[in-house]
Formats: C-alpha cells, structure tokens, sequence
C-alpha cells in the first residue's frame, strides 16, 4: 500500500475530523500542510482545484470530503473499520449522526466564524443571529441525546463522534456549553481525552492565536 498523503491545515475544523479518523485508527500517513494564501496553496489547487481541504491521495486517487475520507478508511484499513459498523443498520445511524453533526452544527459554525473574518461592510448580523439560532436548537438535540450515551451513537466510539469533536470544541470556545448544555459539555470532555483528538488540538495550538473569537460586547 502506497503512503496516504493528508492535505490539511490543523486550525481547520474539517481537517481535525479527518486527523482523529487517522489517529484513532493509527493509519500511517504524512501530512501536507496548506497555506491557502500562499505556495503551498497555489500548489494544492494545482491538485484539486476547489481549495477545498482535507483531501486525501492515496497513490493517485485523490479522496477529498471528510466524512467520504473517513469512509474510505474503512473500507480500506482494518484499524479504521470500527469507525463505520459493519452492520448496516448500525452503519446507516453513523452515517445519520455524521451527516446531523457536519450540517446542523459544523457549517453553522463555520459560518459564525467565517463571518468575523470578512471586511466590516461585508458581515452579515442576521445570518450570524440565524445560525447561532440553529447551533442552539441542534445543542438542545444533542443534550437529550448524551444524557444516555457515552458517545454520538452508543457505546462505540465511530466516525460520528470525528464529526462532533471540532465544532462542539470551537462552539465551546466562544460560549461554554456547561453554562447550558451539560451533557454536551461532558461529552466534549470526552472527546478531549480521546488521545486521537488530544493529538490532533495540541497540533493546532500553535495556530490558536489566529482562531477569529467573538469580540465581547
């Protein structure tokens, strides 16, 4: 099997989902980290010309999307197939919980953050005062969830809970989830012990400085 090659950059909330994939299912690969404003970014879009990362090449094969990446692991990593059940009853709720964290709580947050990094006259309040309003609804969901569960789905620990780590770790950030989600926080506490997200936050710290936190009013 030829070297996996990660095309990341560890501030990256999606790149982070893809490296606990990685790292909890111990999968040897070397990353390539994007400067999107510079060389190394004008580079990756020679390679996928939507800019958009984690990508992942496999040989020749480019596989790009995160939860498509972590999919694509455990077809082909004995280590990574606990991430996706082979039951396919089991398999479709990973799937679901995936798809529930990355479109009702990741975009939502990177809009939020997004935001903050536009020109001042380009900002968008009502869309920020919308998407925190769908951040709040989807946290309310996962609080009655993890009342019962130790990760997103059951006992196992699977690509859906590599889909819930980042946002719930960046939203975390700006506002403690404790002050009113206690169950998603302790859940968060979780997800930073698990040694794969550990690894992949202390590789972020060092970039830590230029996360865009919201100004206090």
């Amino acid at each position: 099997m030829s070297v996996l090659k990660l095309y990341l950059h560890p501030l990256s909330s999606y790149c982070m989902k893809a490296l606990i994939a990685l790292y909890d299912a111990d999968v040897p690969f070397e990353p390539v980290h994007v400067d999107l404003g510079g060389e190394t970014g004008a580079a990756f879009r020679k390679i996928w010309p939507i800019g958009k990362f984690p990508v992942l090449a496999d040989g020749g094969r480019l596989i790009p999307e995160s939860s498509i990446l972590i999919d694509y692991l455990a077809q082909h990593y004995p280590s990574a197939r606990s991430l996706l059940p082979a039951d396919p009853d089991k398999a479709l709720a990973v799937r679901a919980a995936d798809r529930f964290y990355d479109l009702h709580l990741h975009s939502h947050m990177q809009f939020v953050v997004g935001d903050r990094i536009r020109p001042a006259d380009k900002r968008d309040a009502y869309g920020v005062e919308m998407a925190w309003g769908k951040i709040r609804t989807a946290l309310g969901m996962i609080e009655k969830d993890m009342a019962g569960r130790t990760w997103a789905v059951g006992e196992d620990f699977t690509m859906a809970d590599c889909a819930a780590a980042p946002p719930l770790f960046y939203i975390n950030e700006d506002r403690p989830l404790a002050q009113s989600w206690p169950n998603a926080a302790a859940y968060l506490q979780r997800l930073k012990q698990r040694p794969s997200f550990a690894r992949a936050l202390k590789e972020a710290e060092p970039y830590m400085q230029y996360f865009p936190r919201e100004k206090a009013s």
